[in-house]
């Protein structure tokens, strides 16, 4: 019997044929999963996702599943879809996959375009992308900052081309243009070269891309230079653990977020999200990531709650095209079959004092 089935894997992902073999989801288990670092330079990131979407799946459990049937995270080949990838290159290179498999592909922890625009089928988007967190970025540092130059130290590789790529779009909406670019390579902290760059242009704003470790090193080492540019960096950082990391260098950062703020329990959302995670995983207090995490579950087990019992992939895609003025806890998803995003509000936040706080606007 066919069984709705995801992938968890430490990192990577299978490329077979019979991984994407079941079709048709049916009982007694729905079995999901997710792709995403559970070590290494950009191990909060993953954890944080697989907390905050597992908090959700055990409470649906505890409450009886979904018609019925329990959820359970597992590696599975045979999948009925993929859930949850953290990363741009990751996701980058299973779009020719999925595609060609017609599997879904919902709730990465990535904002590229090239998950976005064309639209594919597939693919479900539920954060905000990194053209929307560049323009708010580069809107909020103009008109608050007056910053009249940028200059972008990224990761060089499909992540941070596609911050760079974001960043240059909002630039130029505004007749300008970076003046300075740094680069360093993946799951490395060598950012000397990249920080010359900055060193040499002093532009006024600086946009860091990259995951909180080599941005920590980033961080310290600009400040220990003396470079006074104002840095900021998108919500892929990690920014818990970029707290933690950078000390009191950190000082002013600015970062650009997909939630709202985890402390701010003015929305229903947030209050679920962080019972949550007192429930399943006493200890761990709402973050950013871990609440991306909730969120995206939640809108998965809504998914799967409309596309009935006998679910088939193409189901559950129409199940999220149908989400249309969705409210969720105070936050309304948007998706239909010619936008596959389902939220598109940024929330800016700084480090203050060693906290993170909100930016009011």
């Amino acid at each position: 019997m066919a069984r709705l089935c995801f992938i968890f894997l430490a990192a990577g992902f299978f490329i077979t044929t019979g991984l994407y073999a079941a079709d048709v989801a049916a009982p007694p288990v729905i079995k999901l999963g997710m792709v995403n670092a559970q070590k290494g330079p950009a191990e909060g990131l993953g954890k944080g996702m697989f907390m905050g979407a597992d908090a959700v799946f055990k409470e649906v459990n505890e409450k009886g599943g979904i018609n019925g049937r329990k959820i359970n995270l597992i590696v599975e080949h045979k999948v009925f879809a993929l859930f949850g990838y953290v990363g741009t290159p990751t996701a980058n290179a299973v779009i020719p996959i999925v595609k060609e498999m017609k599997v879904p592909l919902v709730g990465l922890f990535t904002g590229a375009m090239t998950l976005r625009n064309p639209v594919v089928s597939q693919i479900i988007n539920i954060r905000a992308s990194y053209d929307d967190e560049a323009e708010a970025l580069v809107d909020y540092f103009i008109k608050s900052k007056d910053a009249k130059t940028f200059g972008v130290f990224y990761q060089d590789d499909g992540f941070g081309q596609a911050v760079l790529s974001g960043t240059l779009k909002a630039l130029k909406k505004r007749g300008m243009d970076v003046i300075a670019k740094g680069t360093f390579q993946r799951n490395t902290t060598a950012i000397k070269t990249g920080l010359a760059e900055m060193l040499k242009a002093k532009p006024d704003t600086i946009i860091m891309v990259g995951p909180y470790t080599p941005l920590s090193v980033f961080i310290k080492e600009a400040k220990a230079e003396g470079l006074k540019s104002h840095l900021a960096t998108v919500s892929f950082v990690g920014t818990g653990n970029l707290l933690e990391k950078v000390g009191g260098a950190g000082e002013g950062v600015v970062i650009s977020q997909v939630v709202p703020f985890p402390e701010d329990e003015s929305l229903p959302v947030t209050k679920e999200c962080a019972s949550l995670l007192k429930k399943y995983y006493p200890g761990q207090p709402l973050g950013f990531v871990n609440f991306e995490g909730c969120i995206t579950a939640k809108a998965m087990v809504s998914a799967l709650e409309k596309a009935g019992k006998d679910a088939t992939r193409e189901g559950l895609i129409n199940a999220f095209e149908g989400m249309s003025n969705s409210n969720m806890g105070g936050l309304t998803m948007n998706l239909n079959a010619g936008d596959h995003q389902a939220l598109d509000s940024v929330f800016l936040t700084r480090i203050e004092s060693g906290k993170i706080v909100p930016i009011r606007q």
